[in-house]
């Protein structure tokens, strides 16, 4: 579990194959502070790290995760490459500050950037309207690349957030473009809701 309060970004030194999996290295401050097993997002992704500097001759300040076809089909994930950044949350401990919204790390879907617009020093993001488009809430939360957010306008056809300076400069979205992807997971309260009345409703 996570709050979408991203840590730090890291950044993709390797991506090796492995069958229909995907090995990805990552270069973070965080890293000497990691074990093998921990959970770790990844751009809202919840990973597994699998191995740690200098085991498996990883370069110093270095990890491993694994993603599966499911999460490379689901999320943006897939599309990264050495060089890319990524934002990185390590997982909920009991007692912490739930400074965010309650994040599972499992994305649901993705929507590109349609619009960027700086508004005299925040940014404004816009996004296409994703499949269950219906979860979204204004004023609701939605995590987006491991990012808690909150909905700041919602049409028929897209949303937008809102973003302050910090998280502009602390996450990717200083570097989010027109026509990238970026993953998105709805608020789970909505998701269950959701669920909960299309079960009343069915015959």
């Amino acid at each position: 579990m996570f709050t979408g309060i991203v840590e730090q970004v890291g950044e993709v030194v390797a991506v090796e194959s492995s069958g229909a999996n995907r090995d990805l290295v990552i270069r973070a401050p965080m890293a000497p502070e990691l074990r093998v097993d921990q959970s770790v997002s990844h751009n809202g992704v919840c990973l597994t790290v699998v191995g740690v500097a200098p085991s498996a001759g990883l370069p110093p300040g270095c990890y491993r995760v694994t993603a599966v076809q499911e999460s490379l089909g689901r999320s943006n994930i897939g599309k990264l490459g050495p060089g890319d950044g990524v934002n990185l949350e390590r997982s909920l401990q009991p007692g912490d500050r739930l400074d965010g919204h309650l994040v599972q790390g499992h994305v649901d879907t993705m929507v590109p950037c349609t619009g960027v617009e700086e508004r005299d020093g925040s940014w404004w993001f816009t996004f296409g309207m994703p499949e269950q488009g219906e979860l979204l809430v204004e004023k609701g939360s939605v995590c987006l690349n491991g990012v808690s957010l909150t909905i700041a306008a919602l049409k028929a056809d897209a949303f937008s957030v809102a973003v302050i300076p910090y998280t502009y400069g602390h996450t990717t979205f200083r570097s989010l473009r027109p026509g990238d992807a970026v993953n998105v997971e709805y608020d789970v309260l909505g998701k269950y809701v959701a669920r909960m009345l299309a079960a009343r409703v069915t015959p």
